[in-house]
C-alpha cells in the first residue's frame, strides 16, 4: 500500500509539473499572439519597439559580420560574397520598390479610411499580381544575362572569381522576389499598426543568415552563404503570415485589375523607385572601383559600412516608418501644421540620438573593430582599414537618418519628383567624388599623406580604398542638406526648436566625444590591451563616461528631447512595476 501511495503521489506530482508547463506553454502563447496583433498607435511607443527590434536586429548583424570576418578575414570570398549582391539588391530598388509600404500605406489608408475593406482588397490583389508578374519576369532576364554584367560590375575580379560571382548573384534572385512581397505584406500590418510583427522581420531575416553562415556553408561552400540569405528572406515574408489571415488581407492572384489605381501606384512610385535605384547604382560603381583594387576591399568597405548603418536603422528609420503612417493621413486630411509638427519632432530626436552615435563612433572606432571584428583572420591591417572606414561612413550617420525621414514625408505628402532629382544628383556626385578621389590618391602626395594622417593609418596598406567611404559620406550629407533645404522650401520652416536642438546635441557630443578620447589614454595604463576584454573594457568604460557628460550636458541645456525620452521611459518603468505589484498581490 505504501509504495502504491508513493507512486500514485510521484504521478500526482508528475501530473501538476505538465499541468503548470502547459499552463505556463498556454500564457505564453496568448501573450506572444497578443503583441503580434496589437495595435501601436504613439509615435514614441511604434518607434521604441521598433528602435528595441532594430537594436536586436543589428546585434544578430554584427553577430553575423563577426562570423563572416573571422573565417574569411578582408579576402576574396568575401568580396565575391559582398559583391553578389549587387544586382539583386538593384532589382530590388527598381522593381520592389514598386510595392514599397511608403508607397502603398497612403493607398490602403484611404481605402479605410472610408471603411470601404473591400476595395482595400480589390487594390491589394491587383498590386499582388502586378508585382508577381513582373519580378518574375524580371529575375528570369537576370539569370541569363548575369554572365554578361560580371564584367562590368566586377572587373577586376578573375574570371574564376567571376563564375563564383555569378552563381551566387544567381541563387540571390530569390531574394528581392520574397523581400519584395514581404514588403507588401508590411504595407497591411503597418496600415493597421501592427508594427510588432513588423519589427520581428528584421530578426528573423538575419537569423536565416547566421544560419547559413553556420550550418549551410560547411557543406555547400560559398553557395551556402546565400543560401542562408533567401531563407532569411523567406522568414521575412512568412512570420507576416498569420497577422494578415488574421486581419483578412491576405493577397490572392487576380485577373480583375484595378488599371487606374495600379497607374496611380506606378506613377506614383517611379520617381522614388529610380531614386533608389540611383543609389544602388553609386553602390555598384563604387563595388566596381573596389574591384580594381586590392582584394579585400570590398569587404572592408562593406563591413564598415554595415556597422555604421546600426544608429541609422534604430534611431533614423525607427522613427521614420513609425512616423510615416500618421504623416500620411494627416497629408490627406490638409493638417498640414500637425504634418509638420510631426516631422520636426522626428528630426529632433533623429538628431538627439544620432549625434552621439556619429561621434562615439568616430572616437571608439579602433576598440570597436577589434572587439567586432578582430579574430580569426581578420589582422590587424584590416582592423585599422575599417576602423579608418567607419569613421569616414560615420560623419554621414545623421545626414542618413534625416534622408529617410525626409524622403518619406514628401512620400506622405505625394511628391516624389524632389527626393528623385536630389538623390539623383547626389548619387552621380558620390560617383564622381570616388573618382576624384582615387585619382588624387595616386597623383597627389599632399591629398594621400592628409587623409592618412587624419585617420593615422600612415603605415598600413591599401588605405586608397578609403577614398570610397570618403565619398559615400560627402554625397549623404550634401543629400541631407538638399532635402531639407527644399523641405522647407515647398512645406514651410521646421521652427526654431529644431536648430536649438541641434545645436545642443552637437555640443554635448562634441565635449562627450573629448571626455571619451580622454578615458581612453586614462585606462590605457590600466587594462591589458592585448587582450579582446582589455579592448573592450577601455572603449566601454570610456565611453560611458563620455555618455554620462552627454547626459549632464543634455540636463543643464534642458534639452526638451532628453525630457521627452526620460518621461517616456519613466513611464514605462512604472508602468511595468505597477503591473507586477497588482499581478503578485
Amino acid at each position: 500500500m505504501a509504495e502504491g501511495t508513493a507512486f500514485e503521489t510521484r504521478q500526482g506530482r508528475k501530473s501538476l509539473v505538465s499541468s503548470n508547463l502547459t499552463a505556463s506553454a498556454r500564457h505564453m502563447h496568448r501573450r506572444i499572439l497578443h503583441y503580434l496583433h496589437k495595435e501601436f498607435t504613439g509615435l514614441h511607443e511604434a518607434a521604441f519597439l521598433l528602435a528595441g527590434s532594430a537594436f536586436l536586429s543589428q546585434v544578430l548583424a554584427l553577430f553575423r559580420d563577426r562570423l563572416l570576418a573571422s573565417s574569411f578575414g578582408s579576402g576574396v570570398e568575401l568580396d565575391i560574397y559582398y559583391a553578389s549582391f549587387k544586382v539583386p539588391d538593384f532589382l530590388f530598388a527598381s522593381i520592389a520598390s514598386f510595392v514599397s509600404v511608403t508607397v502603398l500605406i497612403p493607398f490602403i489608408v484611404d481605402r479605410l479610411h472610408e471603411n470601404n475593406s473591400t476595395e482595400a482588397k480589390k487594390f491589394l490583389n491587383s498590386v499582388f499580381t502586378a508585382y508577381c508578374a513582373t519580378i518574375s519576369l524580371v529575375s528570369i532576364i537576370a539569370w541569363f544575362v548575369m554572365p554578361y554584367l560580371a564584367g562590368v560590375i566586377v572587373p577586376g575580379f578573375s574570371a574564376d572569381e567571376q563564375t563564383s560571382f555569378i552563381v551566387l548573384s544567381r541563387i540571390l534572385l530569390l531574394s528581392p522576389v520574397l523581400l519584395g512581397l514581404s514588403n507588401l505584406l508590411g504595407s497591411v500590418t503597418q496600415a493597421y499598426k501592427k508594427f510588432f510583427v513588423f519589427a520581428l522581420t528584421p530578426l528573423v531575416y538575419n537569423f536565416g543568415i547566421i544560419v547559413g553562415i553556420i550550418f549551410f556553408y560547411p557543406y555547400f561552400g560559398l553557395p551556402g552563404l546565400v543560401y542562408g540569405v533567401v531563407l532569411g528572406a523567406f522568414l521575412h515574408l512568412a512570420i507576416q503570415l498569420p497577422v494578415l489571415l488574421k486581419i483578412g488581407f491576405f493577397p490572392k492572384f487576380t485577373s480583375d485589375f484595378d488599371f487606374k489605381t495600379l497607374k496611380s501606384v506606378i506613377l506614383i512610385s517611379l520617381p522614388r523607385t529610380l531614386a533608389l535605384a540611383t543609389d544602388k547604382i553609386s553602390l555598384l560603381v563604387l563595388a566596381a572601383y573596389g574591384s580594381l583594387m586590392v582584394a579585400g576591399s570590398i569587404s572592408l568597405f562593406n563591413l564598415a559600412l554595415n556597422l555604421q548603418s546600426v544608429p541609422l536603422a534604430v534611431v533614423g528609420v525607427s522613427y521614420s516608418v513609425a512616423a510615416f503612417p500618421a504623416l500620411a493621413q494627416l497629408f490627406r486630411q490638409g493638417n498640414l501644421e500637425e504634418f509638420k509638427s510631426k516631422v520636426e519632432t522626428a528630426v529632433r530626436h533623429i538628431v538627439f540620438w544620432s549625434m552621439p552615435s556619429m561621434v562615439l563612433f568616430i572616437v571608439l572606432r579602433a576598440q570597436i573593430i577589434r572587439v567586432l571584428y578582430g579574430a580569426g583572420r581578420f589582422d590587424w591591417n584590416d582592423t585599422r582599414l575599417t576602423a579608418a572606414s567607419l569613421a569616414l561612413f560615420a560623419l554621414s550617420v545623421v545626414a542618413q537618418g534625416l534622408i529617410i525621414l525626409f524622403t518619406r514625408a514628401y512620400y506622405a505628402g505625394g511628391k516624389t519628383m524632389r527626393p528623385l532629382i536630389v538623390n539623383a544628383g547626389t548619387s552621380l556626385v558620390t560617383i564622381i567624388l570616388a573618382y576624384l578621389f582615387m585619382n588624387c590618391f595616386t597623383s597627389s602626395l599632399f591629398f594621400r599623406q592628409s587623409l592618412e594622417t587624419i585617420l593615422r593609418v600612415k603605415d598600413v596598406s591599401n588605405t586608397i580604398m578609403l577614398t570610397l567611404p570618403l565619398a559615400y559620406s560627402l554625397g549623404y550629407i550634401l543629400n541631407a542638406i538638399l532635402l531639407w533645404y527644399y523641405f522647407v522650401k515647398d512645406f514651410g520652416g521646421l521652427g526654431y526648436a529644431v536648430l536649438r536642438s541641434f545645436m545642443q546635441s552637437l555640443t554635448a557630443s562634441v565635449v562627450g566625444g573629448f571626455v571619451t578620447y580622454f578615458g581612453l589614454n586614462l585606462f590605457e595604463n590600466f587594462l591589458k590591451l592585448h587582450t579582446t576584454i582589455g579592448v573592450f573594457a577601455q572603449g566601454f568604460f570610456a565611453g560611458a563616461i563620455g555618455i554620462i557628460f552627454i547626459i549632464i550636458i543634455l540636463k543643464l541645456f534642458h534639452n526638451e528631447e532628453f525630457i521627452s525620452v526620460s518621461e517616456a521611459v519613466g513611464k514605462r518603468i512604472w508602468r511595468n512595476k505597477t503591473a507586477v505589484v497588482e499581478q503578485n498581490i
